[in-house]
């Protein structure tokens, strides 16, 4: 697992390469909580993940249990397609907004 964390004005990007298992989560979990504070603003890219398993998910739902606890944005861009339906049919996907490209989703963060 490849974590890369880029601050980009008040944007905090957060781009995971590989699978997330019950190996990796924790480690995405330790990268990513330290940035969730107040009010933030955080794109999770997911382009490069092609697998993810129910650790995953209990992953996710902690930083989106978080980010709501702290009143931050967190958002979702590049879900593959196997990893979209896993969390659609669980209903992970109701938790985030997702976005297909970097692109799109900074596009709701500007004024």
């Amino acid at each position: 697992m490849q974590i890369s964390l880029q601050t980009i004005d008040d944007l905090q990007i957060a781009s995971l390469t590989g699978d997330i298992d019950a190996s990796t989560a924790p480690i995405v979990t330790e990268q990513i909580l330290p940035i969730i504070k107040p009010s933030a603003k955080i794109i999770l890219d997911m382009t490069k993940v092609a697998y993810m398993s129910s650790a995953g998910l209990r992953m996710l739902l902690s930083l989106h249990r978080q980010s709501t606890g702290q009143n931050s944005i967190l958002v979702i861009v590049g879900l593959s397609e196997d990893v979209q339906d896993t969390m659609a049919v669980t209903g992970f996907l109701s938790f985030f907004k997702t976005y297909s490209s970097l692109e799109e989703a900074t596009t709701i963060f500007q004024t």
